[in-house]
Order: C-alpha cells, then structure tokens, then sequence
C-alpha cells in the first residue's frame, strides 16, 4: 500500500456497540429493581418445608463429630473431611435460624460469583449487562435448585470466576490457592488443574494439589473412624448413589441407560464425549486470543467435560460455568455471542415449559442438553478459532484521511506484548 493510499475503514459492529452499551452504568431504579427480584428468587425457598437439605447433612455430619461419632457413617455425607469442620460455625443454630439464613447466604454467594464475573471482563457491578445478569439468575432454575438446596457447590459458584480473574490480573499461584481450597470443601473443580497444566503454571498447580491433600489429612487424622469414607463413601459415589438422587444426575452414565442404553456403552459414549470436549479445551487454550476470554471458554470446557462423565452431575452445577460465560458476551468472538450458546439455556428459565420433562424425576434430560449444547457451542467456536488465532477485537476509528488500529501494533511488535496470560 503507497503512502498516499489509506487503510480500509471498518466501523463498530452492532455486537460492538451492543457490548458498550451493556458496560455502561445502569439507572438506579433498573438497579434495585433487578435487586429485588435477585432477593425474591432467594428467599422462594421458604415456601418447601425442606429448604437447606443438602446443607443440613453437612451440620448434621459436624455435629456427628462433636458427639464423637463418624461423619461417614451418615451415607448422604459425600464431602472431603474439610468440610465437617467447615460447617462447625452453623452447629450451635437452631434449624429454624439455618432454614432462613441459607437461602439468604446461597444467595448472596452466587451474587459475588457474578460480581467476580463481570470483573474478569473489566465490567461494572452497578452496569447494565450486571442488572441483566441478576435478572438472568434469579429466573435461572439451576439457581432456584442452588438456594432451595443450600448446596455447598455455592463454593466453588465463587472460587471459579475468582481463580480466573487472579488468573487473568497473572496472579496464577493466588487462583491455585482459591481453587486448592475450594476443592478441599468440595472436590467439583478439580478439572481447573487441568487449566494450570495448559498454562504451565507449576506453582499454581502445586497449590492447587497440596492445599486439599494437606487440608483433608490434617482433617481426617481428627475424626472418628476415617476410613469410612474409602469402604462407604466413595463406593456409594461411584455408583451414582441410590435411587433417590439418581433421577436428577445429568451425567451420560445416569441418563443414557434411562432411554434404554446398556451401562457399559452408556459409560463407553460419556468417555467419548468427554475427551472430546478435553480436546476442545486443549484447542480453545492454542487458539489464544483475548486473554480473558480464552481462560472463561477453557476452563469452562475442561468443566463441562467433567459433567459429561462424571457421576453425579446435578442441575445446580451449571451456575459454575453459566455467569462467566454469559458475561463474555461483551468480547468480540466470544462463543456467547451466538444464537446458539443461549438455545440450551432457555429451557433453564422458570416459566418456560419443556412438555415431557418438567418434572423434577425427569428433569435431568433437561440438563443433559443444557451441558451438552454449551459443550457444542464452545467447541464448535474453538474449532472455527483453530490455525490463526481468535478474533482478540481488534477496534478502527477512522476520521476523513486516516485509519487508526488499536491493538495491531501491539501484535506486529512481537510476543513482549502479546496480552496473553502466560506472558511474564
């Protein structure tokens, strides 16, 4: 090109435009409205009579420890021994205290799990795209399940997006602390070390390692007959527990033989489909990018490949993955910014029927599509991504004689100043 010619002008996509409009700050009314109806959608859960079971067998397997019994002897405790003593601060409250304070702290967990998400991508928490969010997770069923629940998986809706953004501002050693511990209260984001693997953040991976295996020994020597957890625990694991909770496992080994293929095909078609989506996740690492974008849509695929296979997988484990990838919508080439990444999740809105499989015992075929069409949906993205790179958005301005490219000569300069990660 001589120098008298000029550079192509590209004006803003409308995804572009649509995206500074989400991270603009929202009214003040929008704002606590989207508020009310976040606390609403909390609190519904004391309506059930049973509101808190799941958090109710972690007290109850504390206080099995402080009358000097096994928390293990109890089938339905399914935690690391971490957890008995993370659950010993709600042992001297009456029930009916835990019945109105969980709901209110699930939710409020989840709340600052979607804070978190917002700040990976540099968003505003009183921003338009936040009072979307809100509005989004209150309507969200796996939301609905989560705070009627009082489920632990609460943690780890937290740490996720908490590791990512220490991951993104290059403090790896910090996020493997965050995913070291959440794994010793609940091991759900284990496939997260898979993320420390790609990145070559040894440090980080170390921490992520040593933190539970120190915690849940140092645990274990303190509690009464241990090894429970090894002859009883963990056989009724894996074995996708009992006929109660099998209904609602998502996983392909728990659905799968539900429509009448055998188990061991059905096990052999989930480690197919699992290892896919691991090499998805490998791929969408090569294929680089926006940094924070490539860590949400990675760690997001090592997840959901774990959903695939692994027994159990429940409803409420979406909200892991869900808000930071909803939030990425504001990058351009983010996989959110399809029709089809938002297919799958419809369905998960409450007043949204799905003739068939409303019910809660069959409700798992829901979520078996919801897990898998987000799995599609990033591969399908990551493959699309594959030989050169993801659009890293890349922004022109132009004014009558001239062009300016933000970002182009950050990349001719070399890999000094690439905005990746790994970068030190």
């Amino acid at each position: 090109m001589s120098a008298t010619e000029t550079a192509p002008v590209t004006g803003p996509s409308f995804g572009d435009a649509a995206s500074g409009w989400l991270r603009g700050r929202a009214p003040v009314p929008a704002l606590v409205a989207a508020a009310l109806v976040f606390t609403l959608s909390s609190v519904r859960a004391y309506g059930k009579a049973r509101s808190g079971i799941d958090n109710a067998v972690v007290v109850r397997a504390a206080r099995a420890l402080l009358s000097g019994g096994s928390p293990y002897a109890d089938k339905r405790f399914l935690y690391p021994p971490g957890a008995v003593f993370a659950a010993l601060p709600q042992t001297p409250f009456p029930e009916k205290v835990l019945f109105y304070a969980v709901p209110v702290v699930t939710g409020a967990l989840v709340a600052v799990g979607g804070v978190l998400a917002l700040r990976i991508f540099g968003v505003r928490a009183d921003s338009r795209l936040a009072v979307a969010l809100a509005l989004g997770t209150a309507l969200f069923l796996p939301f609905q399940s989560l705070v009627f629940l009082g489920n632990w998986t609460a943690a780890s809706v937290v740490a996720f997006p908490a590791a990512l953004l220490l991951a993104r501002n290059g403090r790896w050693a910090a996020a493997g602390v965050v995913v070291g511990v959440a794994v010793a209260l609940k091991p759900m984001l284990v496939p997260l070390f898979l993320l420390f693997l790609l990145a070559r953040q040894w440090r980080a991976l170390a921490w992520g390692l040593g933190l539970p295996a120190a915690i849940s020994l140092s645990a274990a020597v303190a509690l009464p007959r241990p090894g429970l957890f090894f002859t009883r625990t963990l056989p009724f694991l894996l074995h996708g527990q009992d006929a109660y909770a099998r209904p609602y496992d998502a996983s392909w080994p728990a659905v799968l033989p539900r429509l009448g293929v055998p188990h061991l095909l059905a096990f052999a078609l989930a480690a197919v489909a699992g290892t896919a989506v691991l090499y998805f996740a490998w791929l969408r690492w090569r294929c680089g990018g926006d940094p924070a974008l490539r860590l949400v849509e990675c760690a997001a695929l090592l997840m959901l490949a774990a959903f695939v296979v692994s027994r159990p997988s429940f409803l409420n484990y979406a909200l892991v993955v869900v808000p930071s990838l909803a939030v990425s919508v504001v990058v351009r080439g983010a996989a959110a910014r399809s029709v089809w990444f938002w297919v799958p999740l419809v369905p998960q809105l409450g007043g949204v029927p799905w003739p068939g499989v409303d019910s809660a015992q069959r409700h798992a075929f829901r979520d078996v599509v919801m897990f898998g069409g987000l799995a599609v949906v990033l591969g399908v993205a990551a493959w699309r991504g594959r030989g050169g790179g993801r659009d890293d958005g890349v922004v022109t301005e132009s004014c009558y004689r001239y062009s300016l490219c933000s970002e182009v000569g950050a990349r001719r300069s070399g890999p000094e100043t690439r905005a990746d990660p790994e970068a030190r």
